[in-house]
């Protein structure tokens, strides 16, 4: 498998290139910022893109969707909860706030839910529902890798002061749906470095131990 991490934006979100190594067909994990670095990294790594997907729509983490979707031809991925609430007040306010500003996201393509399966070829992941940083915020499971959006970080969790947040749902998440997996689970997140389910269950300060 073929695992390309990019931190892009002022919020240093990071967007994942996922794609076979034997057919080059993968997909874009949140496309938050700078289009022309995650398409030219396509082109680089010889990739064609079937799909996209969000693991939840605050603006870092769509706000370069409309231009990779319409340059890659790429289907759109979303959970049917995010779904149903598009782009929010929020993003929209900390777009205007970046100097930028947001039209409705597009359609997506396919409607997502807990226990779905995203196959591309011999690359298979496993869609866990894990909502709290928002109402349908996602983490995808395979290949021993989970990427966690912004519900797990390195010795960190999401923010749950925003709109659509809840601090007790974002906890059960990660108890229900990240803390059970396997230790030497790679988690990579929505933002900074990557980690593993061992270390954030050993040392991650807003968790039980």
């Amino acid at each position: 498998m073929i695992l390309k991490a990019l931190s892009l934006g002022f919020m240093g979100s990071n967007c994942y290139i996922v794609s076979s190594e034997s057919t080059k067909r993968g997909m874009i994990i949140d496309p938050g910022a700078e289009a022309n670095t995650i398409l030219k990294t396509v082109r680089d790594l010889g990739l064609t893109i079937p799909l996209i997907v969000a693991t939840h729509t605050h603006f870092d983490h769509v706000g370069a969707l409309r231009p990779v979707k319409e340059k890659t031809g790429a289907q759109f991925a979303l959970h049917e909860e995010e779904a149903e609430r598009g782009l929010g007040a929020f993003s929209r306010v900390m777009a205007s706030m970046a100097g930028g500003s947001f039209g409705p996201l597009p359609k997506p393509e396919r409607l997502l839910k807990d226990g779905d399966s995203i196959d591309i070829d011999d690359v298979h992941f496993i869609v866990l529902h894990t909502p709290g940083h928002s109402l349908g915020g996602i983490s995808l499971l395979g290949h021993g890798v989970v990427f966690s959006g912004d519900t797990l970080f390195n010795f960190g969790i999401g923010r749950t002061d925003f709109p659509g947040c809840s601090h007790r749902q974002l906890i059960n998440s990660i108890e229900k749906k990240l803390m059970t997996l396997p230790d030497e689970t790679i988690v990579y997140p929505g933002h900074g470095p990557q980690t593993t389910i061992g270390d954030e269950r050993r040392t991650n300060p807003f968790l039980g131990g």
